[in-house]
C-alpha cells in the first residue's frame, strides 16, 4: 500500500461547460474516503473546487458550483488534480486556454493529475499526454488522437495509469477512476468500504471494455432477445451452447432465429455468443487469480486453445498477454 501524505490535497478543476457528474461523482468517493480515512486515525483528503478565476462555474447541465480562485493554492504541494470532460469539449478547448495554462504549471508540484472522460484533451492540451497511452470517452476516442497523435488512446480502457497521470473513460467512469486512486492510497479495504457506501460496483478493472456485448445489445430500439441474453448470460459456462438451443430458448427454428437476430441486433448469433464468453473471460483476468484453463472452462469456450483463438481473433493479443498488460496499467 502506498501511503498518502499528511492531509493530501486534491483540486477539482472546474471550467465553464464541464460535465456535472464528471467532477460530482469523483467529489463523492474522495468525500467519502475521508470519513473512512479519518475513521482509521488517517488524515483524511483536504478538498477543494477551484477554477482560473474562483467564483461560480456553470456546468453544461446549468448548474452553477461556487469555487475557489486557483492561485490560491499557490506554492503548495498538491497530491490530486482531477480535471473533468465536457460534452462539447471541441468548443469548449477554445474558451479554457486559461484552465489549460494553470493545469500545466500546477502539474510539476502535483504527486499525479488526473482527468474524466473528454478531461484527457485538456491535459493534452497542455502537453502532460504525450506518448502516453490514456482513455477517454469512447465517442471521442478518434478525436482525440486525430488532434493529439503522439497519444496512444485505448478505446477501451475504462481507466489507464501511466504514472503519474490517470485518464479515464466517459462520466461514471470517473467515479471507477477515482475508487482506483483511493485504492492506491489507502489499500484495498478502505475503497471497498466506500464503494458500498456509494452503492457502487468495486471496482471496474482500468483494462475492462467500456462497451460490454449485452450493453451494445441493449441500445438497439428492440428488446426482443433480452431475456435470451440473460439466459445467455446465466449458462455462459456451458460449452455446449449452439444456435439450436438458443433458438429454442427463443421459441424459434433455427433458421429463422438466426435471420431475425441478425436483423435486429446486427451480430450472428454466434458471433454475439463469442463476444459474451470474451466479456466474461476479460473480467475473470482483470479481477481474478484463476489460470487460463479455469477460465477457459467457466466462461464456456471449453479450453485454452478456443479461449487463445478468440482472444487473437478479437482483440489481437493472447489472454496472457492481455492479462500482463493489465497488471501493468
Amino acid at each position: 500500500m502506498t501511503p498518502v501524505y499528511a492531509s493530501p490535497l486534491v483540486l477539482f478543476v472546474a471550467f465553464p461547460g464541464m460535465g456535472l457528474l464528471d467532477l460530482t461523482g469523483p467529489q463523492s468517493v474522495f468525500w467519502c474516503a475521508g470519513k473512512r480515512m479519518a475513521e482509521r486515525g488517517l488524515a483524511p483528503y483536504e478538498r477543494h473546487t477551484v477554477s482560473v478565476d474562483g467564483g461560480l462555474v456553470t456546468t453544461a447541465e446549468g448548474v452553477a458550483l461556487d469555487t475557489l480562485p486557483a492561485a490560491q493554492f499557490a506554492g503548495r504541494a498538491i497530491d490530486t488534480i482531477l480535471v473533468p470532460g465536457a460534452p462539447g469539449i471541441t468548443a469548449v478547448l477554445a474558451d479554457v486556454g486559461s484552465t489549460v495554462d494553470w493545469v500545466a504549471g500546477a502539474a510539476p508540484r502535483a504527486r499525479r493529475v488526473t482527468s474524466v472522460c473528454t478531461g484527457a484533451f485538456l491535459l493534452a492540451q497542455a502537453g502532460l499526454l504525450d506518448g502516453r497511452r490514456v482513455a477517454t470517452h469512447w465517442n471521442m476516442a478518434d478525436v482525440l488522437e486525430q488532434r493529439f497523435p503522439a497519444l496512444d488512446v485505448d478505446r477501451e480502457a475504462i481507466f489507464v495509469r501511466q504514472d503519474p497521470v490517470w485518464t479515464s473513460a466517459g462520466v461514471t467512469a470517473g467515479i471507477d477512476l477515482a475508487l482506483a486512486l483511493v485504492e492506491a492510497d489507502c489499500g484495498r479495504a478502505l475503497a471497498m468500504d466506500v464503494a458500498r457506501e456509494l452503492v457502487v460496483f468495486m471496482k471496474r478493472a482500468g483494462g475492462q471494455a467500456q462497451h460490454s456485448e449485452l450493453l451494445r445489445a441493449q441500445t438497439r430500439d428492440d428488446a426482443a432477445f433480452d431475456a435470451l441474453h440473460g439466459w445467455i448470460l446465466d449458462n455462459l459456462h456451458d460449452s455446449g451452447l449452439t444456435v439450436e438451443r438458443l433458438a429454442a430458448q427463443a421459441h424459434m427454428s433455427a433458421r429463422n432465429f438466426a435471420r431475425v437476430y441478425k436483423d435486429r441486433t446486427g451480430s450472428s448469433p454466434g458471433k454475439a455468443l463469442e463476444q459474451f464468453r470474451m466479456g466474461a473471460a476479460r473480467r475473470m483476468l482483470e479481477q481474478s487469480e484463476a489460470n487460463l484453463a479455469q477460465i477457459a472452462r467457466q466462461c464456456g469456450f471449453g479450453d485454452e486453445d478456443r479461449m487463445y483463438s478468440a482472444f487473437r481473433r478479437n482483440l489481437g493479443e493472447t489472454p496472457s498477454a492481455y492479462r500482463k498488460r493489465l497488471a501493468g496499467a
